[in-house]
C-alpha cells in the first residue's frame, strides 16, 4: 500500500512540475492564462472498516485549473492590436460563413489578403453590424456576428450639389470701375477657390469673386457676385435672352448680389442668396465644363453661408478673410486611419474626407471562464461547465473595455512560479525517498532467514 501512496506522491508532484513549467514557457505569450494544479487526498474505506485506524490512499488531482485573472497591458503602435480591461473574450471563426467560434483574450490581429480582420493562426474576427453615421449597432446576439472587413476606399464619388461659402468682405475696399472680368484683377476686390467632384469623381476647381459696387450712404452697401469654372477655360452658351454679345468672352455665372447694413451685417433676402451653376450648361458637352463624359443631376449651388446656416458673410473694416469653405461631393478616397474606441466601434477614415463606422468588435464572457475548454493558440472553446456565451459591447455592464493599440500580457508571475517549481522538486524529491524506504524496508523482511 505504501508504494501505491509513494507513487502517487510522485505523479501529483510529476503533474505540478508540468503545470509550472508550461507557466514559465508562455511567460511571454500574449493572452495567457497561468494554471494552477490543484489536488485532492485519496481515502476508500468500507461500512465494516474502523475510520479511526485506516490510513490514506494517496494523493490524485483533482484539476487544472485555468486561472484568468489580468494581465497587463503592452503598447503598441498597431491600431488593430486589441486588449481587453475586465470580463471578455473576442470571438473568432476559421472561415469566413462558420458559426465554429473559438474565444480568445489575445488581440494580435492584422488584415488578410481580403481586408479581413484575423488572427495569426487566419481566423477572422468577428464583429457587430452598425451604423455606418452614428456607430450605434442593431443586435449584440452572437448569430449576428460577421467577419469584419476594412475596405481600402470609400465606395464610390459623390458629386458636389452645395458649396457653403462664409467670409468678410472689406468695407474700405473701392468699387471697381473696370467692367468684371477674372483674368483682370483691377475688376474685381476678393476672391476665393474650392475644390469640387462631379459624378465620376474628377476634380473641378470652382473660383467665386466678390465685386463692390458704388453706393451712397445710408444706403446699404453691395457686392456682385460671380462664379467662374476651372479658371475660366470652358465657354458655356448663353441662354435667352441673353445675346452672346453682351457677355464677356471669359465664361462665368452671375449670382444675386450681397448686401450689408451700416453695422457690416448681411441683410438676408428671400429667397436666400446664391449662385446657381446651371447643370444644363453643365452637362452639354459642346461648353467643356464637363470632356469626361460625367454628369450633374442638380445645379451647383453656392450657398453664402455654412452648412448649419449659422455663420453668413460679414462686411467690416478688415481684412478679407473666408470664416467657411465646404462642399458636399466627394472623390474615391483611400484609407488613411482605423481608430477603435473603448466600446470596440471601428471609425475609418479616407483621403478624401470621408469617415464611417464599419463594424463593433464582439465581446464575449461566460458565467464560469474556468469551465472553458482549451484548444490551444491561446484560445477556448465553450463545454458544458462553462455555460453559454453571452455577447454585448465592450464598456457596457460586465464587458470589459476595448483597448486599442494594445496587448494584454501573461498573466504569469515569473518570480512565484520559479518558487513553485523548487516546492515541486522538494516535493517530487520526497516521495522519491518514501520509494526508498519502502524498498529497503521490504528488503530486509525478505533477507530474515
Amino acid at each position: 500500500m505504501s508504494f501505491n501512496i509513494a507513487l502517487s506522491g510522485l505523479a501529483a508532484a510529476q503533474k505540478d512540475l508540468d503545470v509550472t513549467a508550461n507557466n514559465i514557457a508562455n511567460v511571454n505569450t500574449t493572452g495567457f492564462k497561468e494554471s494552477r494544479a490543484e489536488f485532492a487526498d485519496v481515502y476508500a474505506t468500507s461500512v465494516f472498516s474502523s475510520g479511526r485506524t485506516k490510513v490514506g490512499d494517496g494523493v490524485t488531482t483533482s484539476l487544472v485549473a485555468q486561472q484568468f485573472n489580468q494581465g497587463s497591458l503592452q503598447f503598441t503602435n498597431n491600431s488593430l492590436d486589441l486588449a481587453i480591461t475586465g470580463e471578455g473574450f473576442f470571438s473568432t471563426t476559421p472561415d469566413r460563413f462558420s458559426q465554429d467560434m473559438t474565444y480568445t483574450r489575445s488581440g494580435a490581429f492584422k488584415l488578410n489578403k481580403d481586408n479581413f480582420i484575423v488572427d495569426n493562426n487566419g481566423n477572422f474576427l468577428q464583429g457587430f453590424s452598425v451604423d455606418a453615421v452614428t456607430g450605434e449597432n442593431s443586435s449584440v446576439s452572437l448569430s449576428t456576428t460577421q467577419p469584419i472587413s476594412i475596405p481600402t476606399s470609400a465606395g464610390a464619388p459623390r458629386a458636389t450639389n452645395n458649396i457653403f461659402l462664409s467670409m468678410n468682405v472689406d468695407s474700405r475696399e473701392l468699387a471697381p470701375t473696370l467692367p468684371f472680368n477674372p483674368t483682370d484683377r483691377a475688376s474685381y476686390n476678393h476672391s476665393t477657390s474650392v475644390t469640387v467632384y462631379d459624378s465620376l469623381g474628377e476634380a473641378h476647381i470652382v473660383t467665386s469673386y466678390f465685386r463692390k459696387l458704388a453706393t451712397t450712404p445710408p444706403a446699404n452697401s453691395e457686392w456682385e457676385t460671380f462664379v467662374v469654372w476651372d479658371g475660366a477655360t470652358a465657354h458655356p452658351t448663353i441662354p435667352a435672352p441673353v445675346a452672346p454679345a453682351t457677355r464677356n468672352p471669359a465664361s462665368w455665372f452671375q449670382g444675386d448680389n450681397l448686401t450689408f447694413d451700416s453695422n457690416g451685417n448681411f441683410v438676408a433676402a428671400t429667397p436666400a442668396q446664391t449662385i446657381s451653376l446651371n447643370f444644363n450648361e453643365l452637362n452639354l458637352p459642346a461648353n467643356g465644363y464637363l470632356t469626361n463624359g460625367s454628369q450633374y443631376l442638380t445645379d451647383v449651388v453656392v450657398n453664402f453661408r455654412d452648412a448649419s446656416g449659422v455663420r453668413t458673410p460679414t462686411q467690416y473694416a478688415s481684412t478679407f478673410d473666408v470664416n467657411n469653405l465646404s462642399q458636399d461631393g466627394s472623390t474615391v478616397g483611400n484609407l488613411t486611419g482605423v481608430d477603435i474606441d473603448s466600446f470596440g466601434r471601428l471609425l475609418a477614415t479616407y483621403s478624401n474626407g470621408d469617415s464611417s463606422y464599419l463594424a463593433q468588435v464582439a465581446v464575449v464572457r461566460f458565467a464560469n471562464n474556468q469551465g472553458l475548454k482549451q484548444v490551444g493558440n491561446t484560445s477556448w472553446k465553450q463545454s458544458l461547465t462553462s455555460g453559454d456565451p453571452i455577447g454585448g459591447q465592450g464598456n457596457t455592464g460586465s464587458f470589459g473595455t476595448i483597448n486599442s493599440s494594445a496587448l494584454e500580457q501573461s498573466n504569469v508571475n515569473l518570480t512565484t512560479e520559479l518558487v513553485d517549481l523548487i516546492s515541486a522538486q522538494r516535493n517530487f524529491q520526497a516521495n522519491s525517498r518514501a520509494l526508498e524506504v519502502n524498498s529497503t524496508l521490504q528488503q530486509t523482511i525478505l533477507q530474515i532467514r
